[in-house]
Formats: C-alpha cells, sequence, structure tokens
C-alpha cells in the first residue's frame, strides 16, 4: 500500500511540474543544444537569459533557458567585456513552454556581420593571451 500510495504522489507532483524550453547555449540568435526540461518544484519557473552588447546592434547576442526559482526572475544587469558594454537580461514565465527557443537564426547578412564580429573579438582575446 505505502509504495503504491507514493508512486501515486510521485506521479501527481509530477503532473503538476512546469516544462521549460532548456537551451543551456545559444549563440548568435540560434540554441545549440535544444532539450525539454521538467522544472523540480512546482514553485520554479521557466526564464530566458539574454547577453547583448547595445553597441553592437547587429550582433545578436548569446542566450540560455530553463527553469528557475522566482526570485532569480526579472533582473538586469550590465557590465564590461574588453572595453564593451553588455546588459544581461533575465525574462521569467509560468506556463508550460513559454520560454520559445529560436531554432532558425537572424538573416544571413546579419549572421556575416555578426560571425566577422564574433571572430574579431575572439582573436583579439586570444592575440592578449599570447
Amino acid at each position: 500500500v505505502i509504495v503504491v500510495l507514493t508512486g501515486f504522489l510521485k506521479t501527481l507532483s509530477q503532473a503538476e511540474s512546469l516544462t521549460c524550453n532548456k537551451c543551456t547555449f545559444g549563440l548568435l540568435g540560434v540554441c545549440l543544444n535544444q532539450a525539454e526540461e521538467t522544472c523540480s518544484t512546482n514553485t520554479s519557473v521557466c526564464f530566458t537569459g539574454r547577453a547583448t552588447f547595445p553597441s553592437l546592434t547587429a550582433f545578436v547576442g548569446f542566450n540560455t533557458q530553463g527553469c528557475r526559482e522566482p526570485s532569480q526572475c526579472t533582473n538586469t544587469t550590465t557590465g564590461t567585456l574588453l572595453g564593451v558594454t553588455y546588459e544581461s537580461k533575465i525574462e521569467c514565465c509560468s506556463k508550460d513552454k513559454c520560454n520559445p527557443i529560436t531554432i532558425s537564426g537572424a538573416p544571413s547578412t546579419k549572421m556575416s556581420l555578426t560571425v566577422a564580429i564574433t571572430a574579431a573579438v575572439l582573436a583579439s582575446v586570444w592575440g592578449s593571451m599570447l
């Protein structure tokens, strides 16, 4: 009886859990490893985190998605990386798969400029390390 009750409660708790889209790392507006994630508690929310560079308008930026606690939502920070200002923003929602994943990226012209900028930044970083 206890085993059946435990199994029922586990199934019930999973039915109430939130399912979110998960993207551990997205680049140039495209998720590189798309999956689904079931949040560990029913108080969790889905989130999308984006890091963008306001001065590089053609650069789509980086993103990550998944489950998160509500206290970590609606957070925006700014900083500087290699002399370029970036903005990091976290947005949350509370319905199943409410954080859609971008499967296809930016238009090709935007993509070419983004790749060129990314290559230049990486070359600069690697050059300063040598």
